[in-house]
């Protein structure tokens, strides 16, 4: 990814929370399994198992 200037994340990838919707940014902790990545937080991802 080539990056025009240091805080632009208009170029990042991004997808939805399926628990609340919200969009989410791919983050460099995320790089490795952003496929599988499917909620924004832990309380989103906790809130999900109990529904």
């Amino acid at each position: 990814m080539k990056q025009e200037h240091k805080g632009n994340k208009s170029y990042l990838p991004s997808k939805l929370c399926v628990a609340c919707h919200k969009e989410m940014t791919w983050r460099k902790s995320w790089e490795k399994n952003w496929e599988s990545i499917k909620y924004c937080s832990e309380a989103c991802r906790r809130k999900s198992k109990i529904s």
